[in-house]
């Protein structure tokens, strides 16, 4: 099912964040959101998942409003990796992991259902060797792996990522949105916010860019990762070439 916002406007300690944008998302691709710091990005989402109310305008999943869902459906319906994740519980890996279950979860706890999930997730995370340390001794990266096997064990129909790169080495920035990828390859959609050009080029089906609260552009890759559209939207120059191995380079070279 489409996951859809109408006509969405947000104020948040009297400045507009949002104002009046309409759109849709598609199930079984990768839509990137970009845009320059505060655009609007991170309030579109905490809207899309229902963590905001807005002030004006609607949130439907297929033909049902967002907010009409009772939360434990919405839960399972959507999940979220947030912005900076961060970790308070002195508790192991797989405890926390296992989280991602609780909107699934019967009266009497987790199935073996349940437990095959979080070890499916733990695994396509790189978290496995992780499951019995606890997850505040972790460094930033190693609790955004963890964070993201919470949102992936709890097989939403969506996944909302909010910068999942930040504090990732490489191979593990890969790993990520490899798995992002094949998410969607499954069906599922996913929308994920990103600064990296090049990582959003290599990722995305789809392409939403924002701009003081408003939709600048918004289409397939090819049409709206271009230098203009990259030109206005952050007030710099890009090339856009590919690699000796064929994937897509965008690189900001100057501000305008």
């Amino acid at each position: 099912m489409s996951l859809a916002f109408e006509a969405l406007s947000l104020t948040l300690r009297g400045r507009k964040i949002l104002n009046g944008i309409s759109g849709q998302f598609q199930p079984g691709k990768v839509t990137v959101i970009l845009g320059a710091n505060g655009a609007g990005k991170s309030s579109l989402l905490s809207c899309l998942v229902g963590l905001r109310e807005p002030q004006g305008g609607s949130v439907t999943l297929g033909d049902r409003r967002l907010l009409s869902l009772e939360n434990r459906e919405r839960g399972r319906l959507i999940g979220l990796l947030p912005q900076r994740p961060d970790i308070h519980w002195n508790v192991d890996v797989k405890t926390i992991v296992g989280l991602g279950r609780l909107p699934h979860a019967g009266r009497w706890g987790m199935s073996a259902a349940d437990h095959e999930a979080v070890e499916r997730a733990m695994i396509a995370t790189d978290c496995t060797d992780l499951a019995d340390r606890q997850a505040m001794r972790l460094s930033g990266g190693e609790q955004g792996r963890v964070l993201l096997a919470r949102v992936l064990a709890g097989e939403p129909q969506w996944l909302l990522a909010d910068e999942p790169l930040a504090s990732l080495d490489p191979a593990h920035q890969f790993d990520v949105l490899d798995r992002l990828k094949n998410y969607a390859t499954d069906g599922n959609g996913v929308i994920v916010v990103l600064h990296d050009l090049t990582q959003a080029a290599r990722i995305a089906d789809d392409i939403m860019v924002l701009k003081d609260g408003a939709i600048l552009a918004a289409g397939s890759r090819e049409e709206v990762m271009t230098a203009e559209v990259m030109g206005q939207a952050y007030g710099v120059e890009v090339q856009i070439t590919t690699s000796n191995t064929g994937e897509p380079l965008v690189v900001p070279v100057r501000r305008l």
